[in-house]
Order: structure tokens, then sequence, then C-alpha cells
């Protein structure tokens, strides 16, 4: 048995999802902001529960390492850290992005490119590009978008652009083949078809040392003095 737990933590959407063999066997999502902390530990507990397995079951771990949210990521990241340490069980992560992209490609009939992207507050976003295999063509990057962002690329491609950070683009990036998704979310269930594949070849993290793929510093601003 392969029994892997995997943990999405990168937005204000939290899920996590319970993979047997790389089969889908239960998973569980809260739209609500801010309920990492207070609602992951409990919703981890009760879903491996409803699956019929105890943490004991357990083969491995999944994280959504990154990019995303700083403290979304510390909290997912912490809670997959301790139940590797409790359980004594190999930790898996999984570029947030690219199991974005994962996700979509199963409706991109017309083999677009795929641009998942997070917002990253103002006109900057956390992207990649990959192809219709899902094969990274340019690597995750944080992307201040303008009217010429992706410019060259729509010239002879579509572009699928989704996830939180693609709706502030879509007055900006005007061409006819940019294509829009809307309502796309980090989800828990994708980052376990691709560690999967990860934990067939025991490409595994070291759990002492293991950090999320934060991509930028997170900054502290000072008040200031009055």
């Amino acid at each position: 048995m392969s029994l892997i737990l995997s943990i999405e933590t990168a937005t204000t959407v939290c899920s996590v999802a319970v993979h047997d063999h790389g089969q889908l066997i239960g998973t569980q999502t809260l739209y609500i902001e801010k309920s990492h902390s207070g609602l992951l530990a409990p919703v981890i507990d009760s879903l491996v529960k409803y699956c019929g397995f105890t943490l004991n079951d357990l083969s491995a771990v999944a994280i959504s390492e990154g990019p995303g949210s700083y403290t979304g990521l510390r909290i997912g990241v912490s809670t997959a850290k301790g139940l590797c340490y409790a359980l004594d069980i190999p930790l898996i992560a999984v570029n947030t992005l690219e199991a974005m992209a994962f996700g979509v490609n199963k409706y991109n009939k017309g083999r677009a490119l795929l641009c998942p992207m997070i917002d990253a507050r103002r006109m900057e976003v956390y992207c990649l590009l990959a192809n219709h295999k899902v094969q990274v063509m340019e690597p995750t990057k944080p992307e201040i978008i303008d009217s010429a962002s992706f410019e060259d690329t729509l010239l002879k491609n579509q572009i699928m652009f989704f996830g939180n950070g693609a709706a502030k683009c879509k007055g900006i990036i005007t061409s006819t083949n940019a294509l829009f998704v809307d309502d796309v979310y980090p989800d828990a269930s994708n980052i376990g078809f691709l560690a999967y594949r990860k934990f067939e070849q025991q490409q595994f993290e070291d759990v002492a040392y293991f950090e999320p793929f934060y991509l930028k510093e997170f900054r502290i601003s000072k008040p200031k003095a009055k």
C-alpha cells in the first residue's frame, strides 16, 4: 500500500486529500479565509478516518511547497513535517503552480500553453509557463503584469491563464489568444497525483531542513513614525 496524505495551503483555500497508489479516495476543501491554523489538523484527522484508515497507515505526506502565501505555506509545511517526524515517514514536495497546471490540463482540448498565476499583490503574480504535456517551458518566477506581458508568446500560441492572480490580468493582457479560466485554486488532489510519481521514484525531502518555496523573502513593514 502507498497511502499518501496531501496538504494544500498555498492560498486562502485549504484542502487535504488521500490517495492510495495514485488513486484519489478522499478529499476535503475549505473556502474559508484564515482556516489553515485552526482547522487543518482536525480536517486531516477526520478525512483519514472517513477513508477507513488511521494516521499510522500513511506511507508519506505530500505538501504543496509554494509559491504562495507566506503564512499559509508555513502552516502547511509545519503540519506536514510534524506528521512525518511523528510517524517516521517521508515528506514529498510538489510545486504549487505545476500542480495547478496538471489539474487544468485535463480540460485543455486545444493544446494551449498553461500559465497558472498566484496573486503576489499589486500587479505582481507568481507564475510559470508549461506546454500541453505539462512540461515546464518557463520556470516559476515573480512577474509584474503589464500590456507587454507574454506578448511574443501570444503572437503564435494560445495561453490559458488561471489561478487567483489571473483575474486582475484580464483587462491588461488583451490578446485574442489569451484564454482566462475562472475559479481555479490549488487543490490537494492534484498534489497527490504528482506526489505518487515522486513516491515511486523515492524523491523525498530532508524533513529536518526542508523549507517552503517562498520565492521572495517575507518582509515586515515597520510602522511610520508619527
